[in-house]
């Protein structure tokens, strides 16, 4: 569906105020990327962001998300979240403040609350600080993890995993934010099978009915027949075959070092696979940032709504120079309106 014929708008939460988050939300609505989007943040938080990046940008405050579709051209239209620090300006620039993780926090539930109730079709999520996070209270590690909470029904947490993607090469994790010796705990059998089905429902909101999955081992050589680890004889392999009699393509364990390059899709080499899936966050997290972090997505699938991100973080060491590239917050805003329902 063309934009002009969208009846509600993105939301875009702002991300940690003493981020890129901001200024990269400054930029893309400057260079008109972010038609029909609300920001949902602090106005004085944005203004700042808007002098950084160039001025001569309007900042505009909503009363209601959808009275962003009105917004003229090069005005950044905010919906105000209550309550959060009245000194949120105060915090530094390029530092972990708490004040800076509570306001985040608090923008994501109200950003989640609109989707929720379908005020909007979805959330893009600037970068936060997990420390900041932490120093505020906060007992999420991440944006999954807190979405997933507030997500909730009836005491029950929705099923979802975290995807990476671009126009190379998507990859879907099994374990998320947990250090490595607790993330081999928890690739079980259970654990695959419900990635692969969560993978193979969400590939269908980008068109592809019966994608080609591909999973890669947790050991190197895929365990070369339980040599170097038996995880993939015991959990990775069954599951796959549990995935396939449901009717999922699903295929491996493939070898880590070698199954994201045959999954790489190209002009010049078509991939094997649409969807890699991985045991572990940097298994399966770096070979996509390696093509690229500007065009970079992060997906969370299995939420009762859109969410996507860019794929960096805060940046604090560029952090009120104005200097931010906006590309992957672009393409998170584009994935976006791709997965939303029309």
């Amino acid at each position: 569906m063309d934009l002009a014929q969208r009846t509600k708008p993105l939301a875009i939460t702002q991300g940690d105020a003493s981020g890129i988050g901001p200024e990269i939300i400054a930029r893309l609505f400057r260079d008109g990327e972010a038609a029909n989007c609300v920001v949902v943040g602090d106005v004085a938080v944005m203004r700042r962001a808007a002098a950084l990046t160039g001025g001569m940008l309007a900042v505009a405050t909503v009363e209601r998300a959808a009275d962003a579709l009105g917004a003229p051209p090069r005005c950044i239209p905010v919906l105000p979240v209550e309550a959060l620090p009245a000194d949120l300006l105060q915090a530094p620039l390029g530092r972990v403040d708490a004040r800076c993780g509570a306001a985040a926090a608090m923008c994501i539930g109200r950003a989640a609350g609109l989707a929720l109730r379908g005020e909007v079709p979805g959330v893009v999520t600037a970068p936060i600080h997990k420390e900041a996070l932490a120093a505020a209270g906060v007992n999420f590690p991440g944006h999954t993890e807190m979405l997933q909470a507030l997500a909730s029904a009836d005491g029950r947490l929705p099923a979802v995993r975290m995807m990476l993607a671009n126009e190379e090469l998507r990859t879907v994790l099994v374990t998320i934010h947990l250090s490595l010796r607790r993330a081999i705990d928890a690739v079980t059998f259970d654990a695959v099978l419900e990635t692969l089905r969560i993978a193979h429902a969400a590939a269908a909101r980008w068109g592809q009915s019966a994608p080609r999955i591909a999973v890669a081992g947790l050991n190197p050589h895929a365990g070369e027949g339980g040599l170097f680890g038996d995880e993939e004889i015991t959990i990775i392999a069954p599951a796959i075959a549990a995935a396939r009699a449901e009717g999922i393509d699903a295929r491996g364990p493939f070898a880590p070092d070698t199954v994201f390059m045959r999954s790489r899709n190209s002009v010049d080499h078509p991939g094997e696979f649409d969807i890699v899936v991985a045991m572990t966050h940097d298994h399966g997290l770096i070979p996509v940032k390696y093509l690229g972090v500007e065009h970079g997505v992060n997906v969370t699938l299995g939420l009762p709504f859109v969410r996507t991100s860019p794929d960096h973080g805060t940046a604090f060491d560029i952090a009120g120079t104005g200097r931010a590239d906006p590309s992957s917050l672009a393409a998170a805003v584009r994935m976006a309106w791709r997965l939303a329902p029309a």
